[in-house]
């Protein structure tokens, strides 16, 4: 089946059949409905799609590289949130969205291999092959949640800010044993103290929130314990808080680098006959879907995911664009705030 074949049956021109597919615009519409119709009838489908991104020097798709695997990301209702704010910024461009790991599967390498426009860099270690990969191929790029460099767009949260504003919301109500509940693939992990950085910041963010959290608390006086977990997921959150609480001076509030790490720790409270927040503060970090439904609600700082998402999109079609017209613009750096949601998961501490 070809164009020509249906360009017979219709009586016009190849190119007439062509551009029903691919220039819609250049028909008026009865004649573009006429050819789908025959198009239909006679079973294809439409101009083979390697064939038109060859022709046309795009594949028609981004990609997005993330650390965890795909399974964890769709597991977190903040990497879901911020992927859905991206495919709806894409939407009206056509492009598609390319989910790529840092892992090689066999030989592929997916920062190399994959045929793509352009990529996102979404909370990836700078030393990560991956994103080395994807610089290397001097295709278009923005980075989220990573370390700005000079010409790549970049879209970061003020995490240190929105840090320093949790751990001073516990200093105002008293505290002065709180704890730190983080997470990262790299370093120890179990209790570790707070000088011991090289063991605790596993990226950009984490370094952030370590420093806003610390920016509070070292005037206050307080010296926080950390339990470092490898994951971000609420049974992590639950086996840190164990860890603190057991301590011979458990915490009276722990600060958590995310509300699902949040979650478990108010479920180990629970479990060892703590009340939240009588006995045990916990303030969480994203305000994800989940931070408003929690019992007691969470307190937590909120970064507009959502935003994130949508702003992230808008650079990579702006830098494709640009790269496309041979039309370089200024790699804008934009930093989105974090604001302190305060909820009932904090009171100040029993006298």
């Amino acid at each position: 089946m070809t164009l020509q074949t249906i360009a017979d049956r219709v009586g016009v021109s190849r190119m007439t059949v062509s551009n029903a597919f691919s220039r819609p615009d250049q028909l008026s519409p009865t004649l573009r409905d006429r050819i789908l119709a025959v198009a239909d009838e006679l079973g294809y489908v439409g101009p083979d799609p390697a064939a038109r991104a060859l022709a046309k020097g795009t594949t028609g798709a981004v990609g997005i590289l993330l650390t965890d695997s795909l399974s964890a990301a769709f597991g977190d209702e903040v990497a879901t949130t911020f992927l859905g704010a991206i495919a709806d910024e894409l939407a009206p461009t056509g492009l598609g969205l390319t989910l790529l790991t840092t892992t090689a599967a066999g030989n592929v390498i997916p920062a190399r291999d994959v045929a793509m426009d352009g990529a996102l860099v979404y909370s990836c270690d700078p030393e990560n092959t991956g994103v080395e990969w994807l610089m290397r191929r001097k295709m278009p790029i923005v980075f989220i949640d990573q370390v700005p460099a000079e010409g790549v767009p970049a879209v970061n949260v003020a995490d240190r800010a929105g840090a320093r504003a949790a751990a001073q919301h516990l200093v105002d109500l008293g505290h002065r044993r709180v704890g730190i509940v983080t997470s990262g693939i790299r370093g120890r992990h179990g209790l570790i103290g707070p000088d011991a950085t090289d063991d605790i910041i596993d990226g950009f963010v984490a370094g952030q929130r370590l420093a806003g959290w610390l920016d509070a608390l070292t005037p206050a006086g307080i010296t926080p314990p950390i339990a470092r977990q490898a994951h971000g997921d609420p049974d992590s959150g639950y086996r840190a808080a164990r860890m603190l609480l057991e301590a011979p001076e458990p915490p009276t509030a722990v600060l958590c680098f995310s509300d699902a790490l949040a979650q478990g720790v108010m479920e180990a409270a629970v479990d060892a006959g703590l009340s939240v927040p009588d006995d045990l503060s916990v303030v969480g970090f994203d305000d994800s879907p989940a931070a408003a439904r929690m019992r007691p609600p969470l307190t937590t700082v909120r970064q507009d995911i959502h935003a994130k998402g949508h702003a992230a999109a808008a650079a990579l079609t702006r830098a494709i664009e640009a790269a496309r017209t041979d039309d370089p613009a200024p790699a804008e750096h934009l930093c989105l705030p974090a604001d302190l949601i305060v909820r009932s998961s904090t009171a100040a501490p029993r006298v």
